[in-house]
């Protein structure tokens, strides 16, 4: 019986088409004059220059940052040939000069969230009325606020209204192709309407909590809570709201004690700047209008330098602020194959953006819009970098600008991930008792670490005992792979890196079946005399290079076949040197 159910379970295993794997190397390490940046910036710069250039794009400011985990490795920033002169203070463009960034905010609203659930002071799964008493009472609406939790909120899975002042067709003759007449929209009367934000005068009053919770309570779901992600604002409202409640501040206050000044983001505030610190672009525009109660959503001024800083923390603290939540994963999907919704980033997955490799790359981004104002903040946590496009004036210009950047920063991330793990990782290694006759061959190319043969006490692992034990026969072509966990063997020391053997389909011209497209991720699934059979330890050597092996099921120790100096290749020479 024990035997069937594994068998069962061996069938499964190896039935899938398991593809390029998600993480193929870890994360380069990123020094300013490294080659392959200092030409990849210079390109971005000049495609930049190019295009901006185009008579379409006269009035149009932008920022652009890109930094690592350790500091901002290259800025671009452009000032509009065609300027706002009814702003005389305005400067010229640079990394301190202050956008609006939109709904980038809710991110600070949610990172506000996760510091109170670490304190104690709230739990993300507790329901939003537990903090927002009104909530409890009688309504005229249907939205059922006992089960829409402070996760569901922050991960865009309430099920609420997108807006409570903002988007009604009523308060935007300007903007409408006709009138609402003309739309086959019947004449309405104003009565019993909000009269603050775009329903006052030139937005001139915003909103307060009184407007938001009778707006609100008076609505109707558009799905029931945890069923259907769809985009809201007043979700977020909602949680600065909370914030305010458990901290005993308001919530300007609480984001600038907690985020912006520990984070040293000096020029960052969520108070109208003087117009002599910020890119304002001609109207329509928001520079001036005050958000009230809607601050939490998009409220926030800031600049590419500071929100590198933010980046920065982000990078380097997204799976520890809270236990409950690693803050850059999905939590529900979005439209189509590649987007998803996180708390509350809008994540992006693509195929598409290597060269070389079908691996997916990952795009943990939040982006926002103003009148006037478009941006974007976005981690690449597969190659340790965070990501700053701001931009003021007309938004034509940010798709070609996403576009450029993008794609050549991955590119070139990926280009000089490669070379260090041929660098520090590739060779050849063998056991240091000759009559174990074991050895390993390792090399780096666009598929990541590729096993080349693996020989352990004279059997051909690769070859037999692979296809055998992990079904690498049944899917046609394949290979083998080491590909990294990110963790140590001592991990207080950070040393010995733990690897994990996997084998990968390749690819094929030939139509594929449907459920060729499933795989589940499954990096521990066979061991021997209970240890890991497919783990596979990295320590590194004196010069930086990782010159020993530990397999761990095999109980064997392999150590680089090391050339002499004179045969060194001038890269390794290079690689010793800067490590």
């Amino acid at each position: 019986m024990i035997l069937f159910i594994f068998n069962l379970f061996l069938v499964a295993f190896v039935s899938a088409k398991c593809y390029e794997t998600s993480f193929a190397h870890p994360p380069p390490d990123y020094h300013p004059d490294e080659p392959v940046l200092k030409t990849t910036f210079a390109h971005i710069n000049a495609l930049l220059t190019i295009a901006v250039a185009d008579p379409e794009y006269a009035s149009t400011s932008f920022s652009v940052e890109i930094t690592s985990p350790k500091q901002s490795l290259w800025s671009q920033h452009h000032t509009a040939r065609e300027r706002n002169t009814s702003r005389p203070d305005i400067p010229e463009v640079n990394g301190d000069a202050l956008y609006r960034i939109a709904s980038i905010t809710k991110s600070f609203t949610v990172l506000g969230i996760l510091q109170q659930h670490a304190a104690g002071n709230l739990s993300l799964d507790d329901p939003v009325d537990k903090y927002i008493e009104e909530l409890r009472e009688e309504q005229k609406g249907s939205i059922p606020w006992q089960d829409i939790s402070l996760r569901s909120l922050a991960s865009q899975l309430s099920g609420i209204p997108r807006e409570f002042a903002q988007s009604d067709l009523i308060n935007m003759p300007s903007f409408l192709p006709a009138t609402p007449e003309e739309l086959g929209l019947p004449p309405v009367s104003r009565d019993g309407l909000l009269n603050c934000d775009e329903y006052s005068p030139n937005h001139e009053t915003p909103c307060d909590v009184n407007d938001l919770l009778r707006t609100i309570k008076a609505k109707e779901p558009l799905f029931a809570p945890n069923q259907q992600s769809t985009y809201s604002n007043v979700a977020f409202e909602l949680l600065g709201l909370v914030l305010e409640r458990v901290t005993n501040r308001s919530y300007e206050s609480y984001i600038d004690y907690a985020i912006f000044k520990p984070l040293a983001m000096t020029k960052t505030t969520l108070s109208k700047p003087h117009d002599s610190a910020g890119v304002i672009p001609f109207d329509p525009q928001w520079w001036d209008v005050e958000l009230g109660v809607q601050s939490p959503t998009g409220g926030i001024y800031s600049s590419s330098s500071d929100l590198s800083k933010y980046l920065r923390y982000i990078l380097t603290h997204y799976n520890g602020i809270t236990h409950a939540a690693n803050w850059i994963h999905p939590v529900s999907p979005g439209r189509g194959l590649h987007s998803f919704y996180g708390m509350p980033w809008e994540i992006f997955y693509t195929d598409r953006v290597l060269l070389n490799s079908k691996r997916t790359v990952r795009f943990i981004t939040k982006g926002g819009g103003l009148p006037g104002y478009t941006s974007v903040i976005m981690t690449l946590p597969d190659y340790d970098l965070g990501i700053t496009i701001l931009l003021a004036g007309p938004p034509a210009f940010f798709q070609k600008m996403l576009e450029i950047v993008t794609v050549q920063v991955v590119r070139a991330a990926e280009q000089l991930s490669i070379q260090q793990l041929q660098r520090r990782y590739a060779g050849t290694f063998v056991s240091p008792d000759p009559s174990l006759n074991s050895s390993m061959t390792l090399v780096a190319d666009d598929r990541g670490l590729v096993v080349e043969s693996f020989v352990s006490n004279s059997s051909d692992v690769l070859n037999f005992a692979l296809p055998k034990l992990m079904g690498a026969s049944r899917n046609g072509s394949w290979y083998a792979q080491l590909v990294p966990t990110l963790l140590y063997r001592d991990e207080k020391a950070q040393e010995g890196e733990l690897w994990r053997l996997v084998t990968t389909a390749e690819r094929t011209e030939k139509e594929q079946d449907i459920w060729d497209d499933a795989c589940l991720t499954d990096m521990d699934s066979l061991s021997y005399a209970g240890l890991p059979f497919n783990e596979a330890v990295f320590w590194r050597g004196r010069t930086g290079l990782f010159d020993d092996i530990h397999l761990t099921a095999f109980r064997a120790n392999l150590t680089r076949i090391i050339k002499d100096s004179a045969d060194r290749s001038d890269d390794e020479e290079q690689s010793v040197m800067e490590l």
